[in-house]
């Protein structure tokens, strides 16, 4: 009797410690922004809005385009969008407070109307950006295993392809499709047939969560059918932590998308590898390497050039430091084959950006920073576009130049 009261006091405090601790995080970590997006224009200092002004100055609105926008939902409203039970249970505390913070981040109040909240929101953070592009809705596919099935143990978040283009159609001014399909399934080739022939260019891969190695022979007709629409492939490269990846990190490695590259696939490198370590697959035997040193090594292999394009969503994130976005800066002969990405939402996760490195490290100004800090109140999306424009290299004076955040013509969509 007396196993049975602690498991139940124990049970008890989880919850009760759980949903205090959520509070705090939230009010900490996610939905930082304090002011409406609507209140910007009227709301930003005339030092801040210089800052806007200049990020925009050569941007053409006809070609701005985030590569990297999540889109996530429960269902509700018919959407099938889907998530993990676990993240609704506090039996498992770490992934509903996780949860938690995802919708406060993504403006959902209301977890039996999420799915259109969080589509609301976005649209909201968009359209009040004076010079706003359009930004890329990426489709998730859930976890397969090896014989093409299903495993939704392993699915924590499943966003349809079907759900993205009717966002697109309904939005045709703010988003763009981009699918999923996860080259194990048996209908792999029929789905891509389907969206090619419906204009899709991207598919979004996660192989870290998703459970697909990009280097297996399995893939070869996925990669054929890939060429054959022209479609690029957005895959993310380097150690993932915001999705359950236990025992697959290794799938992230740089290093196995030779596999693609050399059957003629254009790769997208979400994150250009900038987070954890990959075993050097090129020089077996050798110390595992950083990702993101896997990842310059293929950029700088020639054969790769016109194939391989990075993108800098997380690149600057604070779990990555300042090193990697530095070097991305610095290299000037990269910044042809580099496209933008916010990852949405998580630059509305306030502790995930540390303004106050880049001003240590030379990247921003004092003045600079604090103007970032006022444009990050009222639209997270934007500040993290007037970021990336804003950083120069404090030796070279590098900055990333127009072209990183417009469309690429060599990838569409």
């Amino acid at each position: 009797m007396a196993w049975v009261l602690i498991t139940v006091a124990a049970i008890v405090a989880v919850v009760v410690l759980g949903w205090f601790a959520s509070r705090a995080l939230l009010s900490r970590l996610g939905a930082a922004s304090r002011r409406s997006p609507h209140e910007m224009r009227a709301g930003l200092s005339p030092r801040a809005r210089a800052l806007v002004d200049r990020a925009f100055e050569d941007l053409d609105p006809a070609r701005l385009l985030d590569y990297h926008v999540h889109v996530a939902g429960n269902g509700s409203g018919g959407t099938g969008c889907c998530i993990t039970p676990q993240m609704l249970s506090w039996w498992h505390p770490i992934k509903r407070i996780q949860l938690a913070v995802y919708m406060d981040s993504a403006g959902v109040r209301h977890f039996d109307r999420a799915d259109g909240e969080f589509m609301a929101h976005l649209a909201t953070l968009v359209r009040t950006i004076e010079r706003h592009g359009r930004h890329c809705l990426l489709a998730f596919d859930q976890h397969h295993l090896e014989n093409g099935d299903v495993d939704v143990e392993r699915t924590e978040l499943y966003v349809p392809n079907e759900y993205v283009f009717e966002l697109h159609e309904k939005h045709p001014d703010l988003f763009l499709p981009v699918i999923s399909v996860h080259p194990y399934r048996p209908d792999a080739l029929d789905e891509l047939d389907l969206y090619g022939a419906r204009g899709a260019r991207i598919v979004k891969w996660l192989p870290n969560a998703m459970g697909m190695d990009p280097a297996s022979p399995r893939c070869d007709a996925f990669y054929d059918r890939l060429v054959h629409w022209r479609m690029a492939l957005l895959t993310h490269v380097g150690v993932e932590k915001a999705i359950d990846s236990r025992g697959l990190q290794d799938v992230g490695n740089p290093l196995r998308l030779r596999r693609p590259l050399e059957r003629g696939v254009k790769v997208i490198a979400a994150h250009c590898g900038s987070l954890g370590k990959g075993k050097d697959l090129d020089h077996p035997g050798a110390p595992d390497r950083p990702n993101f040193e896997l990842f310059l090594r293929m950029m700088d292999e020639p054969r790769y050039a016109g194939l391989l394009f990075g993108e800098l969503s997380a690149v600057g994130q604070s779990n990555r430091g300042t090193g990697p976005i530095g070097v991305m800066l610095e290299r000037t002969d990269l910044h042809p084959r580099l496209v933008n990405g916010s990852d949405w939402p998580l630059p509305a996760i306030n502790v995930l950006y540390s303004t106050r490195s880049y001003e240590r490290d030379g990247y921003v100004t004092k003045d600079e920073r604090a103007s970032l800090r006022e444009i990050y109140d009222f639209n997270p999306l934007l500040f993290d576009l007037v970021l990336k424009r804003t950083l120069k290299h404090p030796r070279t004076g590098a900055r990333f130049p127009a072209a990183v955040f417009h469309s690429h013509p060599e990838l569409g969509p």
